[in-house]
């Protein structure tokens, strides 16, 4: 079979793979790109122990061969999952436990846009960040996969939107995907943590910037509020006043998902679809795509996220699928 080997990034010939116990061969028609692809080419972000080398946090396709003990999934089922790693390629094993159902109505090209980021946005606003009805939010980066998924989800539960983005265009776009108030990160002149102590405070940031925003990030957050850090774009060390902290009674929470255990993975891939699986069914929540590319011009793909100016996600679709 084929895969995209790195470095340098290229399509070519890979060993094939066959399911162990517990596993599905799945026949890859889509992924995508994420940030954390970027950060293991440039040699920051190795995948964790045991895991594919090769890139890939997510896929879609059709299953085409079992392993034993696999139960709930046939031969033909059409099927989408994070990954660790393995997902540049036209096929990759998978823990038959991490598997969620493609909805009928969804096609497959779509469907590689889905597991990573909306499994990250519900993960960190849902369930670790606790956002409930009535509540505000702010999410950083609301024009990428991750940000424009818990733009969605967010407003789902009823809470009200504030994002980040950068450029008249993309914040014009959030709005439009469901967020009540954006602000222009280009804007040097806006300091959005004035602006959400104003309104009252957020009670949940979502972030992806790490040291460069911490002080800010807290200083938005209302009283009892919980911060949600899931990305070091701006840095990985900052000094903490934890006197804010306490006064505020706040929350700050680190989390990721590639580098979970299995056995967690397949807990919060079941609490996902009971939780999730239903928006995705009906339409009420979709991954926002901006470009799709053949999964060989993967380098073309990683140089339009770098470049920033894409909205949403970038989906690589395997040739003859």
């Amino acid at each position: 079979m084929k895969a995209i080997t790195h470095p340098p990034i290229r399509w070519a010939d890979v060993p094939e793979l066959a399911p162990g116990p517990g596993e599905v061969r799945l026949r890859v028609h889509a992924t995508s790109v994420n940030r954390a692809d970027l950060l293991q080419v440039a040699g920051h972000y190795p995948p964790p122990p045991g895991a594919s080398p090769i890139l890939g946090l997510e896929a879609a396709g059709v299953i085409d061969a079992l392993g034993a003990g696999v139960e709930g999934w046939r031969v033909g089922d059409r099927a989408m999952s994070i990954l660790a790693g393995g997902g540049y390629a036209e096929a990759v094993l998978i823990d038959a436990r991490h598997l969620l159902p493609v909805p009928a109505s969804m096609p497959l090209a779509v469907a590689g846009a889905v597991p990573e980021v909306f499994m990250t946005a519900w993960l960190n606003v849902l369930r670790l960040g606790g956002l409930r009805a009535g509540e505000r939010v702010l999410i950083h980066g609301g024009s990428g996969g991750v940000g424009s998924a818990a733009i969605q989800l967010a407003r789902q539960v009823g809470a009200e939107v504030w994002t980040t983005a950068g450029g008249a265009e993309r914040c014009a776009r959030c709005l439009t995907l469901g967020a009540d108030v954006v602000i222009d990160h280009r804007d040097a002149s806006v300091d959005f943590a004035a602006r959400l102590q104003d309104a009252g405070g957020a009670d949940v940031v979502l972030d992806v910037m790490g040291a460069k925003l911490l002080d800010r990030n807290l200083r938005a957050l209302a009283v009892g509020g919980r911060l949600v850090v899931i990305g070091l774009q701006g840095g990985r060390k900052a000094e903490l006043d934890l006197g804010r902290l306490l006064a505020a009674r706040l929350t700050l929470i680190g989390s990721s998902l590639r580098g979970r255990s299995a056995d967690d993975k397949a807990t919060l891939a079941a609490a996902f679809q009971a939780e999730v699986g239903p928006l995705l069914a009906d339409g009420r929540v979709a991954p926002v795509i901006d470009t799709t590319l053949p999964l060989p011009e993967a380098e073309a793909a990683h140089r339009h996220m770098a470049a920033g100016e894409h909205f949403g996600k970038i989906v690589l679709c395997t040739p003859g699928t």
